[in-house]
């Protein structure tokens, strides 16, 4: 039986799989229509954007910059630090939700349209394997036929570009995660002195070459978690690539002087899956495979030309439209998701607006005890935690407010925090125990930033033994 035959238990197996368990390797035709050159400049910009990425800068920081290592993360140059994880898991999920929302309604179109690993694959090594080894049918007769010179030069030469792009691809997505500046150091200083980073990037190319050159499809459609989470989001009012089955069943091949009356507009002519890079056939319906890169559109699109037929065959569309002529509508769970993602906007613009860029913490130092020393004074020991969430350096004065008679003591301390830097310091509060009438005493700590006007009081007890009376 062959591949693509249409057959009734299409779902029991992927389009890129025989009935024997084995990879059908895919040569899917390249077809350009309107929708493809769309498809091509959105591409070119998001291109664009990804490699500029690591070396955009705003007031001198990065545009963007997810550093696990060091755990350093800026999102449009603002800086989020481990004390702003909150935050980082609040922009998570209302991205994932968005997605989600984005899915209910239009579909995978993320998957054709977005996703770096689409845009790589067909933008960017498909067309340079079809400029190497020529279209579709010639890759085919190339793969089929033994060893010889042409193979080699053809093979070899479409595989080294593969893994230079992959090494550039690796190189940009290195710099999102350490910086442009430390990149560039790996790249102009000596091997020697950069070995982790060095093999960081060897390791990246050689991943990213099995992904374009090997596993293609397969990461869509086995590895991607969000493919296979696709199944759970479509429901009937989805606007996905369909085909129209009402109008175009049933289908058959255009015969001269044969009457059509009989027959829908599709002529099985085949070509939406022979364009398809993840081997479906569309007119089976909504395939998890699909990732709405709509090439089967124009394809179908260019047929129905050719026979004077309308265009949309296959098309944008709802299956719930196709069979019943219902268009969109806001269901219930459209409208739930949309006032979830709304609240989390309003609570992610909320931490935002309120998050503070100098942040204090003070504990009373676990394990101490209060301490009377020979002079007659009460020693009680504190740890203050000081976050500088910019990249300026911060000054800062500490005093206490509410008690003249109290002595702050605060070894190595010069008022200044760097930027970016978490810094603990000591601190040693004494008063004479004369002036004590209390086992607890409340004392107000007040941080102050003269350069901008800017205080924070923290309150904090201070513990003594009673005095005993004579």
């Amino acid at each position: 039986m062959s591949d693509r035959k249409r057959t009734e238990n299409f779902r029991e197996h992927l389009g890129n799989v025989s009935e024997k368990g084995k990879r059908i390797w895919l040569y899917p035709k390249i077809i350009k229509g309107d929708l493809y050159k769309y498809r091509t400049w959105v591409s070119w910009v998001l291109l664009t954007f990804l490699f500029a990425g690591p070396f955009i800068k705003i007031q001198g920081r990065p545009f963007l910059l997810l550093n696990f290592v060091d755990r350093e993360f800026v999102i449009f140059g603002t800086p989020f630090w481990p004390q702003d994880f909150f935050i980082l898991a609040v922009a998570l999920l209302t991205f994932i939700l968005f997605i989600v929302l984005f899915t209910v309604i239009f579909g995978r179109v993320w998957c054709g349209w977005a996703c770096p690993q689409t845009i790589f694959m067909e933008m960017v090594f498909r067309k340079i394997e079809s400029w190497i080894e020529g279209n579709a049918n010639k890759q085919r007769k190339l793969d089929d036929m033994p060893w010889n010179w042409e193979k080699v030069k053809k093979k070899g030469l479409k595989h080294i570009i593969f893994y230079l792009i992959s090494f550039l691809i690796a190189n940009i997505f290195l710099a999102y995660i350490i910086g442009s500046e430390a990149l560039i150091e790996i790249i102009t200083e000596p091997v020697s002195e950069h070995i982790v980073g060095f093999t960081s990037i060897l390791v990246f190319s050689f991943v990213f070459y099995m992904v374009f050159a090997k596993l293609r499809e397969l990461v869509c459609i086995m590895i991607c978690p969000y493919g296979r989470l696709q199944g759970v989001m479509l429901d009937r009012n989805s606007i996905v690539v369909a085909y129209d089955n009402i109008r175009g069943e049933p289908r058959g091949k255009i015969r001269k002087n044969q009457d059509q009356s009989d027959k829908g507009d599709c002529i099985d002519c085949g070509l939406c899956v022979d364009v398809c890079p993840t081997g479906i056939d569309i007119r089976n319906g909504t395939q998890l495979e699909c990732v709405n890169c709509t090439i089967c559109i124009d394809a179908c699109d260019s047929v129905m030309d050719k026979i004077k037929k309308p265009r949309g065959l296959i098309r944008f569309d709802s299956v719930e439209n196709i069979e019943n002529g219902i268009g969109f509508r806001w269901t219930t769970r459209i409208k739930a998701y949309i006032a979830v993602l709304v609240l989390l906007i309003g609570v992610f613009v909320a931490i935002l607006a309120t998050r503070s860029e100098f942040k204090a913490v003070l504990l009373r130092t676990p394990g101490t005890t209060p301490v009377v020393d020979q002079q007659g004074f009460v020693s009680n020991s504190y740890t203050m935690e000081l976050v500088n969430k910019t990249y300026d350096d911060i000054r800062y004065n500490i005093k206490i407010l509410n008690f003249d008679g109290a002595n702050l003591i605060i070894p190595d301390n010069n008022g200044l925090l760097k930027g970016g830097k978490v810094e603990k310091k000591v601190l040693m509060i004494r008063i004479p125990h004369d002036m004590i009438n209390s086992n607890r005493t409340t004392l107000e700590i007040e941080i102050e930033r003269p350069d901008i006007g800017d205080t924070e009081v923290f309150e904090t007890v201070f513990l003594s033994p009673l005095k005993r009376k004579e």
